[in-house]
């Protein structure tokens, strides 16, 4: 069995699809999505309609990431 050097695979995570490219994206959005808003919509004053689809929310989420001061995916870029 041959060694792999982990330096010669792309390890990254899977490449974002564009979401107005998603196939589901005029479905409602999903509960981790509502959750993760109302987290950040909170931490801004701000509120959120509970009838978005997929595509919507995940482009409020990356909205508010921004104006929160988070990162993609909701990682902090303040360092903390």
């Amino acid at each position: 069995m041959a060694d792999i050097d982990p330096t010669e695979h792309d390890v990254s995570p899977t490449p974002e699809k564009d979401p107005d490219d998603w196939i589901t994206g005029d479905e409602p959005m999903t509960g981790p999505q509502r959750s993760y808003l109302h987290t950040l919509a909170q931490e801004l004053g701000a509120t959120v309609p509970d009838d978005l689809t997929k595509v919507t929310a995940s482009k409020l989420i990356d909205e508010l990431q921004l104006r929160s001061g988070r990162g993609a995916r909701g990682e902090e870029t303040s360092g903390a």
